[in-house]
């Protein structure tokens, strides 16, 4: 049975740290303190799995975080397909602060060599003819070449895999070009892409009907608390919902939440309309939550 693959290229621990308040130039007091596997793939694994797929995920990993992070991942029965690496997979740090919001500080991550990136496109393509959707999610690690992404996705391609795309910057624009069957930017990944500030719903929307045109597939535009779009500049498609209004407990994975309903529903053959639908459900969930947890599972 053929099964959605997650490629997360530079997974991380992530740690959170609870404060008060940031104290610049001062002591802060660290209340409490928190760890969990993390990178966006990972999430995006994560609640695919939650949502009752079965997913396969493929990650490098090295040094004592990355044992850390394969036990933390079997123990939630994600069990990955690891890639050794020589140097150690990253720390994010994450301060959640009482009043003033969050802090996020992401190291660069461990730099891969020819050799390892070779090994990452041969497991791939190893793992393709048995893949049903190809996600790829998040920044890419040091020593990988900024087309990564199209390369993974034109190896889906030829297995007749449709991949689905999250990421920012070069590699976004590299990926372009591929023709993934769906990109998920944000608004400010969106503008990075298009070179320019989109000022206005008509500016963003054309900004998202040029990516579409670029790919000749679909964009998702998430946009926070603010109303998204889902676009197929070729089929002229264009839908919007306005996510339901809700207090927000924390932002971090919201995004891969709402990738991973998107990734089940188009496994599960639903229209464009309920994947627009169950991404916003999934990703207002996920802000409902602490980071890194699952409805249902606070710890």
């Amino acid at each position: 049975m053929k099964r959605p693959l997650v490629i997360a290229l530079n997974p991380s621990i992530d740690a959170e740290w609870r404060v008060e308040a940031v104290l610049w130039e001062e002591k802060n007091v660290v209340h409490s303190e928190r760890c969990w596997a993390g990178g966006k793939g990972v999430n995006v694994a994560r609640w695919l799995k939650h949502l009752g797929a079965a997913p396969r995920l493929l990650l490098p990993l090295g040094g004592a975080p990355g044992r850390e992070l394969a036990a933390a991942l079997r123990a939630e029965q994600l069990t990955p397909r690891i890639l050794p690496l020589s140097e150690a997979t990253r720390v994010n740090v994450i301060v959640t602060t009482h009043r003033q919001g969050q802090l996020r500080f992401n190291p660069i991550g461990p730099r891969l060599t020819a050799a390892e990136w070779r090994a990452v496109l041969a497991q791939a393509a190893r793992l393709l003819p048995q893949t049903s959707v190809l996600v790829l999610s998040g920044s890419l690690p040091r020593g990988v070449p900024a087309d990564a992404y199209a390369r993974l996705i034109r190896l889906a391609r030829r297995a007749g895999v449709p991949a689905l795309l999250d990421c920012d910057g070069e590699p976004l624009a590299r990926a372009v070009a591929a023709r993934p069957l769906l990109v998920k930017p944000n608004q400010h990944e969106l503008a990075r892409w298009r070179g320019r500030p989109l000022n206005g719903e008509r500016a963003v929307e054309a900004a998202a009907q040029a990516l579409s045109a670029a790919t000749q597939g679909w964009v998702f535009l998430s946009r926070g608390s603010g109303q998204s779009l889902l676009l197929n500049a070729s089929q002229g498609v264009c839908l919007r919902a306005q996510p339901a209004k809700v207090k927000t407990v924390n932002t971090v994975g919201a995004g891969d939440a709402l990738l991973a309903a998107v990734t089940w529903q188009i496994i599960q053959g639903t229209p464009p309309a309920d994947w627009l639908h169950a991404g916003l459900a999934a990703g207002t969930a996920s802000t409902q939550l602490p980071a890194g947890c699952l409805p249902g599972k606070l710890s």
